[in-house]
């Protein structure tokens, strides 16, 4: 039954791959071998394909053909003899086919076969090569070997010699150099001072190098030199560290050059200048810290012991001054410690960055900082800084004790620290160095101390305003603080400022809490003022509101002038700081009298304006040789000294005051407004009389005298008036020129130029109208008008009544004017063209 299988082989072509070798090798030599014709080669397959549709064939080209069950189907079939017949038949066209296939392709076969001959032959001429090759390769190696053996063996011992010479060369050169820093060491033992520590330290270095770079260690000699230079190193070391250190607190460049230049020679300089600077601000720390210890300063020890510390941080009231001094002493203490340290980093980090090796020419400075690091003063200042803020705030909130000395102590904590700074600032001003702080480090160190520079200021505003609010109490109104309650405010305020004046910056501060303090007194003063009827008569004796009005404006003059006079002394933007505060305290002070001022003023225009109710056209001997005061001027007069003896007497200084009569007061201010007043507006409305006859000038400069005598010997020096009394002066002989003579008066100089103007009015005809005439004003009008109006806006209306009196002149068919007509032009042309623009307005 195994039939099948074989036709299955067969059926495969013959130019499929095999598994002998022969056919491999013929198809290499022959690789152009063209397969057998497709007619040859598909006639397998479509016998095969003519099987595979074959019931009793088709099971045989299956993979999972079993002849078991083939031939137990063929027995249960029926006819097993007709499938027996069926499968020869198959077999013999299988053979016939095969033989059909051999026969087509017996040349390919043939040269197959001899493919296969050749290649047998070739192998075994290769193998007989191969077996040559094997045999000279073994006597080669049986000839190398001994020699190479022997090459490798001197080599090594060639190798280990070059290695020991060197070994040994180097030995003998670290000992040498170790006796040579021996002898150098040794030779100075009788004058330390004499020995080169930065060439003993070159020699320490170099041995060291080489025993580490050459691998000494473990020489017996050189281990035993090695222990006596280690020893020598440890030496150097201590003794470049006094050198370094003296150095820094002598300030002796020389000295730190030579031990930053020992221990670079070490090979130790970095870490030496860190280790130096860490020492030192640990030192820095602890010099604060040490100075705000309160049971160092309370004397030690727990319990009560007299002075000691109770658990508030209060000491008790025996030792409270003691430990006062002592806390300030302690503080004095650490600031001279801080200058010290920093000097001493600063003139480190001096030499450091003035110094280069001999040798490498390097810069020291580089070898220990790197690019972007801090510098060192910059780090010990951070660190000192930082310490003392941290200490601060705790003393502000865990001591009370430190609290309020401190408080109470701020200019002077101020000033220390002012002048560690400036020390510290003026000791490293070196020109081509770094100084040790910068502007910004300085303002970090006045921070550190911000909270009791607030708790100060709180407290100098505190103690201002308890006092202010004691003497002007907002419970009272109609109680009026004595001299001496007034007194004590000014002084109170000048310690402040005195306590402080050493310093520009706080005192500018304090300046800032005294305004307010002046802001405060000007605020409860205006509430004292009185009011009303009762503080602005002027006819009767001084009312008890006057006179309470009249202490608070000299109260606030004293504190006003008592103030101006500390900031003499000060710089000026110390003034602009209390500039508006002392503006509100002088407002203050004019405002408690200013209504009885213009009351007065008021008074006195009243009394002037009487003169239009005079007659001044009377004409004869009699009224020219009268030397009787006019009513209107006796009630004037009358009217200044009931002023004078009542109002004034009060509130100008005595002449028994030298130290303030001459100075110009509020009340002297407001007088000489006054009197200055009195006199333009007499003259203002004396030219506006009309008409005046030759009697009538005479009478008004009786009226005229009598003005700057009342006003003279009761107001103020009319010669101290300036313009006001040059224009009284002039009016008087003004009045008595003739018309033709006016136009060249140097009088006209002294007046203002409606003056003049109304004057001429009383020397032309009728029909020349004034602007009170023309308008049909009454003076109290007119004068109102002139008070709101400046000189140009008068001339206008002054030019309108001389267009008036040219046109009436004109219909008449008259070519003449009256003189005054022209003048008036030519001189109200000129005079409003010179007059100055504060009277223009």
């Amino acid at each position: 039954m195994a039939l099948p299988a074989a036709i299955q082989r067969s059926a495969t072509p013959s130019t499929a791959s095999s598994p002998f070798p022969h056919q491999r090798l013929s198809t290499f030599k022959n690789p152009s071998s063209s397969p057998p014709p497709s007619s040859t080669t598909t006639i397998p397959s479509s016998l095969l394909d003519s099987f595979a549709y074959d019931p009793i064939l088709s099971p045989f080209l299956s993979t999972s053909f079993s002849s078991t069950s083939f031939s137990a189907a063929a027995l249960s079939s029926g006819s097993p003899a007709s499938t027996a017949e069926h499968l020869l038949q198959a077999i013999h066209l299988l053979d016939s086919q095969l033989r059909s296939h051999v026969l087509s392709h017996h040349p390919l076969l043939l040269s197959q076969l001899s493919s296969l001959k050749n290649a047998e032959l070739s192998l075994s001429t290769l193998r007989s090569s191969v077996s040559s090759l094997q045999s000279s390769l073994h006597r080669i190696r049986s000839e190398l070997s001994d020699p190479h053996k022997a090459v490798l063996s001197k080599t090594l011992q060639l190798s280990n010699l070059h290695r020991t010479s060197e070994l040994l060369s180097h030995s003998i050169r670290a000992i040498r150099l170790s006796k040579k820093v021996r002898e150098l060491v040794s030779s100075a033992e009788a004058e330390p001072e004499k020995l080169d520590l930065t060439k003993a330290a070159q020699l320490h270095s170099e041995i060291l190098s080489l025993c580490d770079e050459y691998d000494l260690a473990g020489i017996d000699v050189v281990d035993e030199e090695l222990n006596a230079v280690k020893e020598i190193g440890s030496r150097l070391r201590s003794e470049a560290m006094g050198v370094l250190e003296r150095g820094m607190e002598g300030l002796n460049q020389a000295e730190v050059g030579t031990g930053l230049q020992v221990f670079y020679n070490l090979g130790e300089l970095r870490e030496t200048v860190e280790q130096l600077v860490n020492k030192y601000k640990g030192m820095g720390v602890k010099s604060v810290s040490a100075a705000l210890d309160m049971k160092a300063i309370s004397g030690g020890g727990a319990g009560f012991v007299p002075g000691g510390i109770r658990g508030s941080g209060t000491p008790q009231i025996s030792g409270g001054g003691k430990a006062k001094e002592a806390l300030w002493q302690r503080i004095g203490s650490c600031m001279d410690q801080l200058h010290s340290i920093m000097l001493a980093v600063w003139h480190l980090q001096r030499v450091l960055s003035k110094k280069r090796d001999p040798f490498t020419h390097v810069l020291l400075l580089d070898e220990v900082i790197k690019e972007g690091d801090p510098m060192f003063t910059d780090q010990v200042w951070e660190a000192l800084v930082k310490a003392f803020a941290s200490h601060m705030k705790s003393a502000f909130t865990a001591s009370s004790f430190v609290k309020e000395i401190f408080t109470n102590g701020y200019p002077k904590l101020f000033s220390m620290i002012e002048n560690l700074l400036e020390r510290i600032s003026g000791d490293t001003d070196i020109k081509g160095v770094l100084p040790a702080i910068s502007s910004d480090e300085k303002v970090q160190m006045v921070a550190a101390i911000d909270t009791f520079q607030k708790a100060f200021l709180t407290s100098v505003l505190s103690r201002l305003s308890d006092l202010v609010n004691s003497i002007f109490p907002v419970s009272s109104r109609g109680s009026i603080p004595s001299k001496e309650q007034i007194s004590r405010i000014t002084s109170c305020i000048q310690e402040e400022i005195e306590g402080v004046q050493l310093d520009a910056r706080l005192t500018l501060l304090v300046l800032h809490e005294i305004s307010k303090v002046l802001l405060l007194i000007a605020e409860r003063a205006e509430y004292q003022i009185s009011a009303g009827p009762e503080a602005r008569q002027v006819t009767g004796p001084a009312t008890s509101a006057q006179i309470k009005n009249f202490a608070l404006c000299q109260h606030l003059q004293e504190i006003h002038s008592r103030i101006s006079s500390m900031m003499t002394g000060l710089p000026t933007i110390a003034a602009d700081v209390l500039s508006a505060s002392l503006g509100a305290i002088y407002g203050v002070a004019c405002d408690s009298v200013t209504t009885l001022f213009q009351a007065m003023i008021d008074r006195l225009e009243s009394c002037i304006m009487q003169i239009h109710d005079q007659n001044f056209a009377v004409l004869g001997m009699d009224a020219a040789i009268d030397n009787n005061t006019s009513p209107y001027m006796e009630e004037l007069q009358k009217s200044i000294l009931h002023f004078r003896s009542e109002f004034l007497s009060r509130l100008l200084p005595s002449s028994a005051n030298s130290a303030t009569a001459g100075a110009e007061t509020i009340c002297t201010t407001l007088v000489r407004r006054m009197a200055s007043r009195v006199l333009i507006f007499f003259i203002g409305h004396a030219s506006l009389v009309r008409p005046l006859s030759e009697s009538g000038k005479l009478r008004m400069a009786r009226d005229m005298a009598e003005l700057e005598l009342a006003v003279g010997q009761n107001l103020f020096p009319v010669e101290q008036l300036g313009a006001p009394y040059r224009a009284l002066r002039a009016f008087r002989p003004l009045i008595f020129l003739e018309t033709s003579q006016l136009g060249a008066s140097p009088l006209l100089q002294d007046l203002p130029p409606s003056v003049i103007l109304h004057h001429l009015y009383s020397r032309g005809p009728e029909e020349l109208q004034s602007p009170l005439q023309r308008n049909k004003l009454t003076p109290m009008q007119y004068s109102l008008w002139l008070d709101s109006h400046g000189e140009d806006q008068i001339w206008k209306g002054i030019k309108a009544t001389l267009d008036d009196y040219a046109a009436k002149v004109r219909s008449r068919g008259d070519k003449e004017f009256s003189p005054v007509y022209p003048l008036m032009l030519q001189l109200g042309s000129s005079l409003t063209e010179n007059t100055p623009a504060s009277q223009k307005q």
